[in-house]
Parts: C-alpha cells; structure tokens; sequence
C-alpha cells in the first residue's frame, strides 16, 4: 500500500512559491494546496508580501545580499538560509530582518555588486507572463472554496462591480457571458498585482462548480507591445498547468487573461474562447 506523501513544510511552501521547490515534492505540494484553503490562504498571504517588498524595494530587490547584512543573518538563520542569493528569495522568510537594518543600512549603502550577474537578477527578469497566470491559480484556490464570501461585490450589482474594477485597472472591463456553457456569475472583487490592481470574476454552473477570470496589466516589457491575443483557429491561446489549478490565458495588447478552474481542459478552453470572443 503506498504511503501518503508527507504534508509541506513552511520551508518547503516559500520555495514553492519562490519556484525553487525540488520536483520530487512539487506534485504533492501543489495538492495540498489546492486541497486545504488554510494553506492556500497563508501561500497567497506570502505572494502578497513578496510582491509588497519588491514594489516597496525596487531594484534593490534583483542584488545580491550585502556582506553586512548577510553578517547579520548568520546570526539569526541557518545557514541554508544564508546561502540564499537574492532579496527575493529570503525576503519572506527575513522580513523583520529586513526592516530592522532598512532605515539605516538601505539610506546609506553602497550598491557596488548590483550589476552583477545573479540567480535573484535572473529571477526577476523571468517573463511577467509566467507570474501573471501563477497569481491567477493561487487567486482561485484561495477564493473560490469560500461560502459565505467567495466575493466582495455580488452578482446583483454587476454594474457597480464592473465601473468601480474599471476604475482601479484603469481600463474599461465587462464581464463576459458565459451562460451558453452553464456557467453565471457569482461577483467579483479587487486584488493586487504585480504591476498594479488586478480584478477577478468568479463564475459556477448548477452544480457548483466554480470557474475564474483574471484580468490585469502585464509589464510592457515581458509581455510584449504586440497584440497576441487569439486568432481565428485559437493557436494563441496557452495552457498552463504549473499552479494548484490549470488554466488558459492569454495577453492582448499588454493586458493578461486568465480562465481558471478545476476543469477537463477541453471544458476550459472552451470558456476561454467564449470569454475571449466576448471581451473582444
């Protein structure tokens, strides 16, 4: 009889969500993720504060640790901990750390190695796209197992739901209508971004079962000026798999998309291209 995997660690939930977890556990961590919403809660909670500290930091965050700071640390981690190479990697597990030495270390140090070549510089010039859908993923799994508040806006204001997301992306929304597929809307609600405000709308069909649309600005330089939304026979539509639930997405004219659910990938691609033509 095979064992049950072992449930995650919190080191091993950080690097999942650093995208360093070894592949041997990375099946397994991501359904224990999509399995407990607690988990799913405190993944989320910790993308929020790593893209709160690379927002706040800047381009400090793709340097290497200073050898003052990393001094500091060896005094207060393990030391697989001090061998992490980049802000982005220990800035959740550090973050008090972080804020201790920010006032006076940050306002006078000398950023003599930040043009050097470095996993953390490597990191975050990954393709904002790759982000983007992985955020989506997460939003879902956090969201859409709630009852009582699985949004912050209901269906039956969908038209203060659409103007007021409009309002904080900054660019004109709608909801796409789903309905020839089974599937209404439940409401929708505003979450932050990478780059800014992002806006999901969550849908179910009778059964319950719930689908998700993520909507946001992409950085201009990872995602392309182009517009590669899909054409006619749908080959620019892309699927991904990576996050605790599949989805398909694309970008049109620096703004992402993302369809996400616990759903046969024909049944998802399906909706994506209804929510496309829809959008469009």
């Amino acid at each position: 009889m095979k064992r049950p995997a072992p449930p995650p660690t919190d080191d091993e939930l950080h690097a999942w969500v650093d995208g360093q977890l070894p592949p041997d556990r990375h099946d397994a961590v991501e359904e224990a993720i999509a399995r407990d919403p607690e988990i799913a809660a405190r993944v989320a909670a910790w993308h929020t504060q790593r893209d709160s500290l690379r927002r706040l930091h800047g381009e400090l965050l793709d340097g290497p640790i200073p050898t003052p700071l990393l001094g500091a640390l060896d005094r207060r981690q393990p030391r697989r901990t001090q061998q992490r190479s980049s802000w982005m990697r220990w800035g959740g597990l550090a973050a008090g750390l972080l804020v201790a030495f920010a006032a006076g270390w940050l306002g006078n140090a000398q950023w003599a190695q930040r043009s050097a070549p470095s996993a953390g510089t490597q990191l975050a010039r990954a393709p904002a796209v790759r982000e983007f859908v992985h955020d989506a993923s997460i939003a879902h799994v956090v969201y859409t197992p709630e009852k009582r508040h699985p949004v912050e806006v209901a269906a039956s204001e969908q038209q203060h739901l659409v103007q007021w997301l409009s309002r904080r992306l900054d660019r004109p929304l709608k909801v796409p209508d789903l309905s020839s597929l089974g599937y209404t809307l439940v409401g929708g609600r505003l979450l932050p971004g990478e780059t800014g405000a992002r806006a999901q709308f969550m849908f179910e069909d009778a059964a319950g079962e719930r689908v998700t649309l993520y909507i946001g600005t992409l950085d201009a330089r990872a995602a392309g000026a182009s517009k590669t939304a899909p054409s006619a026979n749908e080959t620019a539509f892309r699927f991904a798999s990576e996050g605790p639930v599949p989805s398909f997405y694309w970008v049109d004219q620096g703004f992402g998309y993302a369809i996400a659910g616990k759903l046969p990938r024909d049944l998802l691609l399906k909706l994506a291209t209804l929510a496309y033509r829809d959008l469009s």
